[in-house]
């Protein structure tokens, strides 16, 4: 058996959530299993829409025991008493900001670094995780070969911990499992049919559990 095995946890993404199936998706999901975080993203919503959207949000992720995770907006996240900042963009002067404001209260942690040496650079700051892949780009049902790729390099090497995107079904997350990255993170894959939410979220937990039991036999 390895003992370094690590089981991951499960991470969602708000992208596809309309205002309409929030609650009822978020409660679902909630319900269906272990998640270690939401990630609150503004999908194109304007400042007050997204707002409203986290004060929804962020009382009821919290409550289920995650992380809430605002996407960019600081005074958003302020405003609404979430738990972390996620900083996309790849901008590394930004993540180091966001960290130098706002750690160790916060978690902060960031996604966009596209290659090895801008992954490291960012890792250099020591945001609370790094996250392969980007918000809204699970359009496959499996998970982006090059975001596999990036997660598995890292959790070999590095000990910071990170999330992969898994893809647009949720049997992917059983192929994200194999990167040993300690996240893994599902969108659509979840929220796309709001109604069955709970059953998707409890799937990859099931997934998660099957990928530990054939590593420790």
């Amino acid at each position: 058996m390895n003992e370094d095995l690590i089981r991951p946890r499960l991470v969602l993404i708000t992208t596809p959530l309309s205002d309409a199936d929030a609650e009822t998706a978020m409660r679902a999901a909630l319900a269906g299993g272990d998640v270690a975080s939401v990630i609150i993203d503004p999908a194109g919503r304007d400042d007050a829409a997204f707002q409203r959207l986290a004060e929804l949000l962020v009382p009821m992720i919290q409550e289920a025991g995650a992380a809430a995770i605002i996407v960019d907006d600081t005074r958003c996240a302020g405003r609404v008493g979430a738990d972390g900042i996620h900083v996309t963009g790849g901008d590394i002067a930004a993540l180091a900001e966001t960290i130098e404001r706002f750690a160790p209260k916060l978690i902060v942690g960031g996604s966009g670094f596209e290659t090895r040496h801008e992954a490291l650079e960012a890792g250099e700051k020591l945001p609370d995780y790094l996250f392969f892949g980007r918000l809204g780009a699970d359009l496959a049902d499996e998970a982006h070969e090059k975001n596999l790729e990036m997660a598995e390099w890292w959790a070999d090497i590095v000990e910071l911990p990170c999330i992969v995107m898994a893809g647009r079904s949720i049997e992917s997350v059983a192929e994200a499992a194999l990167t040993g990255a300690e996240f893994v993170a599902v969108s659509t894959a979840v929220f796309a049919d709001p109604q069955a939410a709970g059953a998707a979220v409890a799937r990859a937990n099931a997934l998660f559990d099957e990928y530990m039991e054939s590593e420790a036999a």
